[in-house]
């Protein structure tokens, strides 16, 4: 058999359409053995390496306060500390290690100071996430064994080949912004985040090309940070996967 694994991409809120591809994978029974994230995809590849269900991660996702993810921070680095969202994934799944998962996991950071890939096979969990979802100039940089860390869509948004470099022969991999329309923002982290994500289209197409199959969900009448959409994007995730995870697997 194919050692299958599956690449969670980034694009805050629209993450949550990684929960409808997951209930696809589990209804379709495709036997995932691997799995990485990058950013939001950090957040639930994590919870889903290490055991939680598609159904379990999916009330995770609704019961979150999502405003409270991040804590002012001073810092010359950025305004806001993403340190709560590590808290977050301590509390949902205790302290781990990443090389404690069911499944082989790899969690994509960016380090600031060289623009290289930094990714995660080892270590902390909650520390990586909070790095690989560290978006740069609005949250201060995770520093972690001398360097300064930020978020891993800089550098691999949709995490293939990292996903390939810990084992996996068939991969599936999972793009959200592929059919995101960007719509005029309403404050500056709506600046922020449609400038940081708009820059990345390019490269993200590349890294596409290594995958067997890429599932891109229609996510064109969502924006990237109203919390109040996710119980409607979900099923986008699940909508997307289905036919294409069926008619692939058999």
């Amino acid at each position: 058999m194919k050692r299958y694994g599956l690449a969670l991409g980034g694009g805050a809120v629209l993450g949550a359409a990684h929960v409808g591809v997951l209930q696809a994978v589990e209804e379709i029974g495709v036997p995932v053995g691997f799995i990485s994230g990058t950013s939001i995809g950090a957040f639930i590849a994590a919870l889903y390496a290490f055991g939680k269900t598609a159904v379990e991660i999916g009330e995770i996702a609704l019961a979150l306060d999502w405003l409270d993810l991040s804590g002012l921070s001073l810092s010359q680095y950025g305004l806001l500390s993403n340190r709560k969202f590590g808290k977050i994934v301590t509390d949902l799944l205790g302290r781990k290690n990443i090389e404690d998962a069911l499944l082989p996991l790899a969690i994509v950071s960016t380090d600031i100071s060289t623009g290289g890939k930094v990714v995660f096979t080892r270590g902390d969990v909650a520390s990586a996430v909070m790095a690989s979802s560290c978006i740069p100039g609005l949250f201060r940089p995770v520093q972690l064994d001398g360097r300064l860390l930020v978020d891993g869509v800089l550098v691999e948004n949709v995490p293939v080949s990292s996903l390939k470099a810990i084992g996996a022969e068939k991969v599936i991999c999972v793009d959200l912004l592929g059919k995101h329309l960007y719509r005029e923002p309403q404050h500056i982290v709506g600046v922020l985040l449609n400038a940081f994500y708009s820059t990345i289209a390019s490269a993200t197409s590349v890294q596409l090309a290594g995958a067997d199959l890429c599932i891109t969900p229609d996510l064109s009448g969502f924006n990237l940070i109203d919390t109040s959409q996710i119980a409607d994007i979900i099923p986008q995730g699940y909508k997307a996967a289905i036919p294409l995870l069926g008619a692939w697997k058999g």
